[in-house]
């Protein structure tokens, strides 16, 4: 982690929150038809609960969207994938749901984020707490041993996971409930440059208070957990995507391939400035082994 960038004038997040029109305080009635759908949260027939389904996240999240659960079979390995079905508890055409549509998304500044939703559905009833009873969308994807899909299952399920668990624990020892996440991790990163995929691997980019008022930004780079559990979730983002193409519907964003002028260029380039570029080798292959 480098320190780059020191502010000595504090920021006024909230007035810089003012300014963008981002809302602040949810209103009475959307707090009021939260409470009522909590008090009876919608549970699926499926009961999924003997699955020992496990969250990873940043310490300290309250607002836990995905689990996961990861098995050997005969022919490679299975991917139980879990994500919360916050849906389950926005009625179309409620107090909800026309304010989860006037905020458009979650706003995540340095002093704290703005939700989509009210807290006690993203951090409380919905989120996948250890231990809690919870909706979700159960993903079941099966690979084979060279990790390529061979079947998938998507239903809606009552799932409760086991324990909550953070990417700096799980990087220091892995836990014997994600013995599997860096063969199956490493697996897909390597199907992913298969494909043509570029991971660029730029650090993350966090503004921290620092200790006189102002306030620093602070570089991280991805570490290999995060990097193993954003391929489960990309996996299940490329079944969705062929269960939408399959079916006709949804909305897809794509990106085009590589310009070859401009892969034609770097693969010039890449010599004067010390990077070998074997043979046969595409961009990505080339970029993932850079330091």
């Amino acid at each position: 982690m480098a320190r780059v960038l020191k502010v000595s004038v504090p920021l006024d997040f909230a007035a810089i929150r003012a300014e963008a029109g981002v809302p602040d305080e949810f209103p009475a009635d959307v707090l009021a038809e939260a409470d009522r759908v909590v008090a009876d949260p919608p549970l699926p027939e499926h009961d999924a609960t003997d699955l020992p389904l496990v969250t990873i996240d940043p310490p300290g999240a309250r607002d836990l969207d995905q689990a996961v659960h990861l098995t050997r079979t005969a022919g490679g390995y299975r991917v139980s994938y879990a994500i919360a079905d916050v849906g389950a508890f926005v009625p179309l055409g409620s107090a909800i749901d026309a304010e989860a549509r006037r905020r458009g998304q979650t706003v995540y500044c340095p002093d704290g984020r703005t939700p989509l939703h009210p807290p006690q559905l993203s951090e409380g009833a919905a989120s996948l707490l250890p231990g809690e009873l919870r909706p979700a969308a159960l993903w079941t994807i099966d690979l084979d041993a060279d990790g390529e899909v061979t079947a998938v299952d998507l239903r809606r399920a009552r799932v409760r996971s086991r324990a909550q668990l953070d990417y700096e624990s799980v990087g220091a020892q892995v836990p014997p409930e994600l013995e599997l996440l860096p063969e199956i991790g490493r697996l897909l990163q390597a199907r992913a440059r298969d494909r043509g995929a570029i991971e660029l691997g730029t650090p993350s980019q966090e503004v921290e208070p620092g200790p006189d008022g102002g306030w620093t930004i602070a570089f991280r780079g991805q570490s290999d957990v995060e990097g193993w559990n954003a391929q489960i979730s990309l996996l299940t983002g490329r079944c969705a995507a062929r269960l939408m193409l399959d079916g006709g519907v949804g909305v897809l964003r794509t990106l085009p391939p590589a310009d070859p002028r401009a892969v034609a260029t770097l693969r010039r380039l890449a010599p004067g400035l010390g990077v070998d570029w074997p043979d046969g080798a595409g961009p990505g292959d080339v970029i993932a082994d850079l330091d």
